[in-house]
C-alpha cells in the first residue's frame, strides 16, 4: 500500500530518536500529530512499528527493516531539497555543544575564518551526557563528546586525541607526585585517578587539595605553585614551553582519550556540514 512521504519521514525521525518527544521535537510538530502520524502508518503498514515503554520507544523487528529501506532514499531526497533551496552556505544558525576547555583552545580558533565568513555560531559548554541528550532532542546540531556515543540516531567520527601529561611548577618538580598537592577539576579526581592507574599501575586513594570545575583554572592554579596535577598536553603547552610548567614523567605511552565529533543520523544542512568537515580536518593537527 502506498504512503505518504510525510508519514515514513516522521517515522524515520522517531526511529532515530527513539522517543515521539524528541522525533517531533526534531521535526518541530506537535507530539499529537506524531503520534497520529505513526498509529496511521502502522495501519497502513498493517503491523506494529513501535514497542510503547514508559520511556521512549523501541522498534520492532519491522521498524527495522522499514528504516534500513527508507534512510538512504529520504536522506538523499532531503540533502538534495536543501541543497536547492537554503543559501547561501551559512543560512542558518549552527548549534555547537563541547567540553569548555577543548572548545575554548582549539575549536573556537578553528573556526574564526567561517564566522568571519558569514557562519552563525551559538555553543554550549557542559558535560557529554548532558550534550549528547541536547543533540539527540535537536537543540544542539554538533557535539564535541569525551566518549564514543551510544545513544541511538547519532553517529560519530574520531575527532582527535588527547594527550595527558603529569605537571606541576618549579617548586615542585622534584617532589614525589604520590605526596605533593592534588590539583583536580572535579572531587573524584577523574583524569589523575586514570593516570595513576595507567602510569604506576596502582590506585589513587587521596583526596585532592584544591577542586575547580575548570580545567583552565586547574592549570592557572598548578602553574602558580598549588600543587600537581594532569591536564590534557595541548591546553599547557604554552605553559610548557615556557618552563612555566614541567612534566613530571614522559612515559614512553602516555594516556589518551580520543575525542568524537557526533552529529544526528540523517541529513544535515549544508553550514552543519561545514562545521563538521572543518574540525574533522583541523582534528588532525591536534
Amino acid at each position: 500500500m502506498a504512503v505518504s512521504l510525510d508519514l515514513l519521514r516522521t517515522f524515520l525521525a522517531v526511529y532515530r530518536a527513539g522517543s515521539v518527544t524528541q522525533g517531533a521535537a526534531l521535526l518541530r510538530l506537535s507530539q499529537p500529530t506524531v503520534t497520529a502520524q505513526v498509529k496511521a502508518l502502522e495501519e497502513a503498514l498493517g503491523r506494529p512499528l513501535f514497542e510503547r515503554l514508559p520511556r521512549g520507544m523501541a522498534p520492532t523487528p519491522a521498524a527495522d527493516q522499514l528504516a534500513r529501506q527508507i534512510a538512504d532514499p529520504l536522506d538523499t531526497l532531503a540533502e538534495r531539497l536543501d541543497g536547492e533551496l537554503e543559501e547561501p552556505v551559512f543560512g542558518r544558525t549552527v548549534h555547537l555543544g563541547g567540553p569548555a576547555e577543548l572548545v575554548c583552545v582549539r575549536v573556537l580558533p578553528a573556526l574564526a575564518d567561517l564566522v568571519a565568513d558569514g557562519l552563525q555560531l551559538r555553543v554550549t559548554l557542559g558535560l557529554t551526557d548532558d550534550l549528547l541528550a541536547g543533540l539527540a532532542a535537536g537543540a544542539l546540531d554538533l557535539v564535541i563528546s569525551t566518549a564514543r556515543p551510544r545513544r541511538r540516531g547519532l553517529r560519530s567520527d574520531p575527532l582527535c586525541d588527547e594527550e595527558f601529561v603529569l605537571v606541576a611548577a618549579e617548586r615542585w618538580a622534584d617532589a614525589d607526585p604520590a605526596r605533593a598537592p592534588l590539583v583536580a577539576y572535579a572531587e573524584n579526581l577523574p583524569i589523575i585517578r586514570r593516570y595513576w592507574r595507567t602510569v604506576f599501575e596502582t590506585r589513587l586513594t587521596r583526596s585532592p587539595s584544591l577542586v575547580v570545575p575548570d580545567l583552565r583554572g586547574v592549570l592557572a592554579a598548578v602553574a602558580a605553585g598549588a600543587g600537581v596535577t594532569v591536564l590534557p598536553r595541548y591546553l599547557c603547552a604554552t605553559e610548557l614551553a615556557a618552563g612555566v610548567l614541567r612534566p613530571l614523567l614522559e612515559p614512553e605511552l602516555p594516556p589518551i582519550n580520543t575525542l568524537f565529533l557526533a552529529t544526528r543520523d540523517g541529513p544535515v544542512h549544508q553550514a552543519v556540514s561545514a562545521v563538521r568537515a572543518r574540525l574533522l580536518l583541523q582534528g588532525r593537527l591536534w
